[in-house]
């Protein structure tokens, strides 16, 4: 059974850092794709950052580029996503999710490209 567990949320202060990690178990040998979504309330999730397996190959939302870094743990099934710089827009509640090598080609910043997913980890940012 897969699962996700994300940790590393907090309350910080504007232009204050996290990082947010990702631990996940059950991938039969490692995920193919990565990503960080986040949800405020009301709102739709919505794609933050994503990770090929290799590693090497990311994509970013326009509103989180040059501030957040998503990278892995190349031995460990592990994700962290390195947030610089935060803003109070950035507050919110932030899931890991990902997708298995059964599934062919997808949209690494699209909620619907991923079947598992973490409980979230809350990110406060106030002034």
């Amino acid at each position: 059974q897969v699962q996700l567990v994300e940790s590393g949320g907090g309350s910080v202060r504007t232009g204050d850092s996290l990082r947010l990690t990702c631990t996940t178990s059950g991938f039969n040998k490692s995920w193919k794709y990565m990503a960080w979504f986040r949800q405020t309330a009301g709102e739709r999730r919505e794609g933050v950052a994503a990770l090929f397996a290799s590693g090497k190959l990311t994509h970013y939302a326009d509103f989180v580029k040059g501030r957040f870094t998503i990278s892995r743990d190349g031995d460990k099934n592990t994700a962290f996503l390195q947030m610089n710089d935060l803003q109070s827009e950035d507050s919110g509640l932030y899931f890991c999710a990902a997708v298995s090598w059964k599934v062919g080609q997808i949209e690494p910043l699209d909620e619907n490209s991923y079947p598992n997913w973490g409980r979230g980890t809350p990110v406060t940012v106030s002034s």
